[in-house]
Order: C-alpha cells, then sequence, then structure tokens
C-alpha cells in the first residue's frame, strides 16, 4: 500500500520518516508519497490529477523523473548509476553546490551525497532543505540553508532553489542544477537557445579557452563541455519523441553548461544530454543574504 508522507521537519539529518497510509481508493489522486527505492533509498513520488508525474530522491534532493500528462519521460538516469547512497547518482536534476567542477573542495561540492530533510509539501509540491552538518562543515565551514521546491502542475515541473546565508561572515559560492534530459537519440537533438554569437568556454581544449558560438542551434556529434556565459533560454528539440522541452531559467540561474561523455557506451551517452542551469561566476552572500535559481521545464510540440 502506498503511503502519504509525514514531515520529519527541523531535523539535522534526515531520519526514517513517520509514515500513515490512505485508503487504496484514494491511491490516485494527486499529493507527495513517500517510496522506497530498490536500493533502498527513500524518494518521494510527486503525483499530479493531470497525469503528470515526478520523483524526488531524498539523497541529493535530486529529480530522477519528469513525465508529463502524456506519459513521455524527459528526465535521465544513467545506466552506471549507483541507486545505493554510496556516491552521487548520475542522472537527474542533480545539484552542484556550493562548487561547480573542480575546486578546493570535492568535486560539485557536497549537496549531491548527503541526505536532505523533507521541510514541507503542499498538493503536487515537496520542499527539500540541507544545512550544515559535521560532514559539510569539515569542507566547509559556512552557516547556511538551502531550500530546494519541486512543484509539478499540469503544464509543467517548477523548482526554486534557494540559497541563504545564516551566518554573519560573507562566503562565496558556485551553483547549478547538472540537468540530466532523456533523449530518444543524440542524431535526434537540437538545442535551440540565444546561442549565435555567445562566448563559451570549451573545456574540451587543451588549455581550455573562450570560443564564439556561431550556430543558432546546438547538434551534439562529439564530446561536449562547454560553459555559454549569458545564455539561459534553451529548448531541447526531440524529433524522435516529436516534442521539445522548454528549459526556463529564471532569477540566478543565468548561464547554461552543455555535457555529453559522446561515445561512452558504458554511461549510455546516446540516451540523454545534459543542459545544466548555471550560476558558474561565484557568488557573493553576506550575512542574512540570499539568492534564488530558479527552473520551468515546459513540454511542448515542435
Amino acid at each position: 500500500m502506498r503511503t502519504t508522507l509525514a514531515l520529519v521537519a527541523g531535523a539535522t539529518a534526515f531520519q526514517r520518516p513517520q509514515l500513515r497510509t490512505r485508503a487504496p481508493a484514494l491511491q490516485a489522486r494527486a499529493g507527495a508519497y513517500l517510496e522506497k527505492d530498490a536500493g533502498g533509498l527513500y524518494y518521494v513520488d510527486l503525483q499530479h490529477e493531470s497525469g503528470a508525474s515526478a520523483k524526488v530522491f531524498v539523497f541529493g534532493a535530486d529529480v530522477t523523473s519528469y513525465k508529463d500528462a502524456g506519459g513521455t519521460e524527459f528526465i535521465a538516469v544513467r545506466p552506471d548509476a549507483k541507486m545505493d547512497g554510496s556516491k552521487p547518482i548520475s542522472g537527474g536534476l542533480s545539484h552542484c553546490f556550493p562548487q561547480f567542477g573542480p575546486g578546493a573542495i570535492q568535486q560539485h561540492g557536497f549537496a549531491r551525497n548527503v541526505d536532505w530533510d523533507v521541510v514541507a509539501t503542499a498538493g503536487s509540491s515537496a520542499t527539500f532543505r540541507l544545512t550544515p552538518s559535521q560532514y559539510t562543515k569539515d569542507m566547509w565551514d559556512n552557516d547556511f540553508c538551502v531550500d530546494f521546491t519541486v512543484s509539478l502542475t499540469a503544464a509543467s515541473l517548477d523548482t526554486k532553489m534557494e540559497v541563504r546565508n545564516t551566518g554573519d561572515k560573507a562566503w562565496d559560492f558556485q551553483a547549478a542544477l547538472h540537468s540530466y534530459f532523456d533523449v530518444s537519440s543524440l542524431k535526434n537533438i537540437e538545442v535551440a537557445g540565444s546561442f549565435a554569437g555567445a562566448t563559451y568556454l570549451d573545456k574540451m581544449l587543451d588549455p581550455p579557452s573562450d570560443q564564439t558560438e556561431a550556430r543558432k542551434a546546438l547538434t551534439i556529434s562529439e564530446e561536449y563541455d562547454r560553459v555559454y556565459k549569458g545564455v539561459n533560454d534553451c529548448t531541447l528539440k526531440d524529433s524522435g519523441k516529436g516534442k521539445a522541452l522548454a528549459i526556463n531559467n529564471g532569477a540566478g540561474w543565468k548561464d547554461t553548461v552543455v555535457w555529453s561523455p559522446y561515445g561512452d557506451e558504458g554511461m549510455g551517452f546516446d540516451s540523454f544530454l545534459c543542459v545544466e542551469s548555471a550560476a558558474f561566476d561565484a557568488q557573493t552572500l553576506e550575512g542574512g543574504a540570499s539568492w534564488v535559481g530558479e527552473l520551468s521545464l515546459v513540454p511542448g510540440g515542435l
């Protein structure tokens, strides 16, 4: 029997939630349900009355599935992903915080490989919270609170990430959603957006260097790792699915990273493309200040 979610509000670490059961006749209604994956990890299953659904793991607050009302999947998880908590989930809308890429602490920070607290649910929406623990303090000793809200509607999946400095000392951070999008095949994909004339950092070059994009839309036929500064209006067009997905970034998500391990069969390269929402340049938060990044995924026709 499915269960509704009872919150563990105010906890300093994720605990096994207390659960209450629903009557079987009510199980098809919209709401937020706590489930347990085969690997032992808890996730929140969001259901909307339209038939749209989403799946958000407590581990990493990672959205690993979004299906529209017609049942089309738009988010990918790699076939080599570990789903037991032994390492970050390779897929979904994976959090990079407080660092993007390599740097002073571990790759992409720590937000993607710790449990978040579930602090609120309302209808087809859930809010996850990350606060300091001894694990995070050992590598990044700052006072912070990150809330990530995922809301499901008939027409979209909406997310809001709010980073707050809860201390008195200013600190810098980077943030990104390392988003894996499900595709029928890379040969069927075009990424539209305000790319023409944009400057991008090509991290595949040695050394990495800035280049100027001449195309209005991107196609993928080689390995990609590019940071498009100031581009945040992408649409992923998939002729194999016959659908498009608008990746509508707002507030602090000002940049787009396009990544593909083209040719890597072990990663299942031909089944996904990463079009990442990013704040690539370091952001400074004074004590008591906050930063917000908003992303809406909106399915539509070609």
